[in-house]
């Protein structure tokens, strides 16, 4: 059981980036943009489900495609990445876009079918955690995050904010970005403190939708909650995240995910049905291209370098 991958990663802190174009030639800039000649126009349909993270880049590049290949029609819905998963592996849609890697056990129920996941890394994401602009708080150590999500930690003034209880939301488990937050921040994957034990705290509300968690924060002066940085408004305050208390607290933004700095960062990928060919192989090598890139940074997530 492997699966394939369309980039190599270079692991950075927690960030993932970099790696080969679908072309298979190392350099920035990816692949050119497929703009059909005449005669050759493109054609056909097909559908992307998935993360809910990933849609705002995702129908972005979809109505770029669309306009550039008229006779391309592109259908996007962001579920959660384990429902796109699982669209992949019954055959329902042919890409899923997800804010996780894939598991093993979803890549065996997926050969069993006759499906081999095909992995594409399309940009990175630097997981921002968020509070009311009237919280006093700004920074948090990634042990603090996790004493919030499994109930340790219940009211704001152990962290040097008012008397209140604070209100801690999550994405649901069918998210990839829930999976992300619990392995990297509630775990504390990767300190000396990590331990897989944990496990989100029973009064962790838990929300359907991205934008959904963003707007209870936005009304809500104890809430906190972990929105990807293309999700961030002025309505909620990022908070700086220090690894350790010896760190420097780094705020999210497309400058420290780049640079390595800022330690909640994760890549955003596609999955197929083996590599894929026609008019997807022709939309991903938009969604690589130099213009494609350029949607990613103008949307607010992390462009490969």
């Amino acid at each position: 059981m492997r699966i394939k991958k369309w980039h190599k990663w270079l692991i950075l802190s927690t960030l993932l980036v970099g790696g080969l174009s679908l072309s298979g030639c190392a350099g920035n800039s990816g692949p050119a943009p497929v703009t059909p000649s005449p005669g050759t126009e493109l054609s056909g349909t097909f559908s992307i489900v998935g993360s809910n993270t990933v849609t705002p880049i995702t129908s972005v590049w979809a109505e770029d495609f669309m306009a550039i290949n008229p006779g391309v029609r592109i259908s996007v819905s962001g579920p959660g990445s384990g429902a796109g998963i699982a669209a992949l592996i019954d055959g329902t849609t042919e890409v899923c876009q997800a804010s996780r890697k894939i598991k093993s056990l979803e890549i065996e129920q997926a050969e069993s079918k006759g499906v081999y996941p095909y992995e594409i890394h399309v940009a990175t994401d630097a997981l921002s955690v968020v509070v009311h602009p009237s919280n006093p708080v700004s920074e948090l150590t990634i042990a603090q995050i996790s004493a919030i999500y499994t109930g340790r930690i219940t009211n704001w003034s152990e962290l040097g904010g008012n008397d209140a209880e604070i209100v801690a939301i999550s994405r649901d488990t069918n998210s990839g970005t829930h999976v992300f937050f619990k392995e990297h921040v509630v775990q504390m994957q990767g300190l000396p403190t990590e331990d897989k034990s944990l496990e989100y705290g029973p009064n962790v509300l838990m929300l359907p939708s991205t934008e959904g968690g963003v707007s209870e924060t936005a009304g809500n002066p104890n809430a906190i909650f972990y929105p990807g940085l293309g999700y961030i408004t002025d309505e909620v305050k990022p908070l700086g995240i220090q690894i350790t208390a010896d760190d420097i607290s780094v705020l999210p933004s497309v400058e420290t995910a780049l640079n390595g700095t800022y330690p909640i960062a994760r890549p955003l990928l596609y999955y197929t049905d083996g590599e894929p060919e026609g008019i997807i192989k022709a939309f991903i090598d938009y969604c690589l291209s130099a213009e494609g890139q350029l949607k990613v940074n103008e949307v607010g997530y992390v462009p490969l370098p």
